[in-house]
């Protein structure tokens, strides 16, 4: 049977990450409760959060940009290093924990039986235990946490109806998989301890995740756990190198990815385990299987209605997006076997179909890095990860850009509460014009490429790279909108929005990440659409409206003589000038990067 629910639940909050009540009041600008200047709001924290980019009704302000400096000179701790002192203080009781009645696995962004080091150790513990200790899953549907995370319809849809398939797969090896949705957020640690409490299980075994919330959470987790006599063990899953221990010749953290990748590959190939794969967990014995039985029979819940796609467009993406791992697996090597060795020299074309679209499945976790690396790099003809045939070569970088980005975030965890990499980019003085804003979303800005990629977004819930590069650097270079509301945008359309890569690539784009590049970085819309999409092909397909223009000036139609065919079609013009769009970004980011220098 399902678990009970208690009366009374609750779980502190920490002043960077949740807050859980809905009446928050506002803060008035320049104005603080607090002396500690560390608590202080930035200085544009009330326009950032008059226009989007911060949910109060979960989140504190948004920090000072000497909150963010704090954390990179120690002063704070990080919430990677919150949990691992946790694991360190509660090492000792976990290891007297016995195994008493089951073993239980939380799964979160890793949906998946193959390759999931979690649930591997986790069943690895029962059957250790004996014959009559099952294995028992269990998923939790947070609604306020899709919400706070601004998790898009389209990616919680294809989450359920992974999580459907991921039940019937443990099914068949008598394994049950419980479902929960638990409408509050700070209920949620709470729910799970009464989930063992039921089950009489004595182990809890989950994947980390990076992210701030989730880092803390577990950190509170372990510890509280452990004053209750119940162990909770915590495992490095999502990436292939750990984020941590990779370490410049200084013994600091990369913050390029050029150099940070030779240090990658050179520390896979010096610890060729990385790359060995997790089986599938073991059957529960017949007895086991008995004990949980009735957990066989509960449904999944509906998706929240929070986030709950039209019937219409649950059947389209349905078709687009077959969900779970089998379908992950086929889409992998189907790629490996027919379009990983032309990769390098065709996947910046977006017309061409030439990546591997498996990034839905990496964010679900439907599929381990792990395995998408190991299975190209066994396609090579080396098992060097930086030889051999050029387009699995380049795969392989582009795959490790996720591993990077994450690594970033854990020792940067101020770019998971609104703030830029480089704290000082928090000055440049951004635009929050709405109709510009709505033209970039909608598609109707007159630069056809970059128009057809946002149409593709709206469309399919999906965007090839080179175009969320594009769309990016003119949302932030030509139209000067704050990033953070591209980021939001993305995260709330995009079926494979995974926060790090997300921020990651915003960062890159709006040339306030890594390795920001500001006065250089700035792609002009017009040049791109020639160089990545000559003929026109993309443009045609995602806006029909200019699919009867000809030749080159599918471009740019009202510079280059087809502008009557366009209007009287019905597409827009350019709203805004490149040139001077151009200039003026450059000297807002020139005032902004040197508003506090002395």
């Amino acid at each position: 049977m399902a678990p009970k629910r208690s009366a009374k639940q609750s779980v502190t909050t920490d002043d960077d990450v949740e807050e859980t009540s809905s009446k928050r009041p506002k803060f008035k600008k320049n104005d603080s409760n607090s002396e500690d200047p560390l608590r202080q709001p930035h200085h544009f924290a009330a326009e950032a959060e008059e226009n989007g980019i911060v949910l109060r009704k979960y989140y504190p302000a948004e920090m000072s940009n000497a909150r963010a400096q704090a954390y990179n000179a120690d002063q704070l701790p990080r919430p990677i290093e919150q949990l691992q002192a946790a694991m360190r203080a509660t090492a000792a009781a976990r290891q007297r924990t016995r195994v008493t009645g089951a073993v239980v696995h939380w799964f979160k962004m890793d949906l998946r039986t193959t390759d999931n080091r979690g649930l591997w150790e986790a069943s690895q513990k029962a059957r250790a235990a004996g014959d009559d200790v099952p294995l028992v899953c269990v998923y939790v549907v947070s609604p306020e946490d899709l919400e706070a995370h601004l998790t898009a319809p389209i990616r919680v849809d294809f989450m359920m109806r992974t999580l459907h398939a991921l039940k019937r797969d443990l099914a068949a090896l008598d394994i049950p998989l419980y479902v929960e949705t638990v409408e509050k957020r700070r209920d949620v640690t709470e729910r799970i301890v009464e989930f063992m409490e039921e089950w009489g299980a004595s182990h809890l075994f989950a994947n980390i995740e990076y992210e701030v919330d989730e880092l803390r959470r577990e950190a509170k987790m372990v510890k509280m756990l452990a004053e209750k006599g119940l162990a909770m063990e915590v495992f490095h899953d999502t990436c292939i190198v750990p984020p941590g221990e990779l370490h410049t010749g200084a013994g600091k953290q990369y913050a390029v990815y050029s150099p940070w990748y030779r240090s990658w590959v050179a520390h896979i190939h010096a610890n060729q385990e990385l790359l060995s794969t997790f089986d599938t967990p073991a059957k529960n014995p017949p007895a086991a299987r008995e004990k949980v039985a009735a957990l066989f029979d509960c449904d999944i819940p509906d998706v929240p209605e929070n986030k709950r796609l039209s019937e219409e467009d649950a059947k389209r993406f349905r078709a687009t997006w077959p969900a779970g791992e089998r379908e992950a697996m086929d889409r992998l090597e189907k790629f490996c076997e027919e379009k990983i060795g032309q990769y390098s020299k065709r996947r910046n074309f977006p017309s061409n179909a030439a990546t591997s679209t498996i990034s839905v499945h990496l964010a679900a976790g439907t599929l381990s890095a792990r395995t998408a690396i190991r299975t190209a790099r066994d396609r090579n003809k080396t098992k060097k990860l930086d030889a051999g045939i050029e387009g699995i070569q380049t795969w392989i970088s582009e795959v490790a850009w996720r591993d990077f980005y994450k690594h970033v975030l854990v020792h940067w965890p101020y770019i998971c509460m609104n703030k830029p990499f480089k704290p000082e980019y928090s000055n440049i003085e951004w635009s929050y014009n709405s109709a510009h804003f709505e033209a970039w979303c909608n598609g109707r800005t007159g630069f056809p490429i970059v128009d057809a990629a946002m149409r593709q977004v709206k469309s399919v819930g999906y965007m090839h790279n080179r175009c969320r590069m594009i769309v990016a650097s003119f949302l932030c270079k030509d139209l000067l909108l704050d990033w953070r509301m591209g980021e939001r945008f993305f995260m709330e359309n995009l079926i494979d929005g995974d926060f790090a890569s997300n921020n990651g690539g915003w960062g890159f784009s709006a040339s306030v990440g890594v390795d920001p590049q500001p006065y250089f970085r700035i792609f002009n819309p017009l040049l791109q659409s020639e160089k990545f999409d000559p003929e026109g092909d993309y443009i045609r397909r995602w806006i029909p409206e200019l699919k009867e223009i000809a030749g080159k000036a599918i471009h740019d139609p009202y510079n280059r003589g087809a502008g009557s065919l366009a209007k009287k079609a019905g597409y827009p013009k350019p709203i805004v000038d490149h040139k001077d769009s151009r200039d003026r970004a450059l000297k807002a980011y020139k005032a902004g990067i040197e508003r506090d220098k002395p």
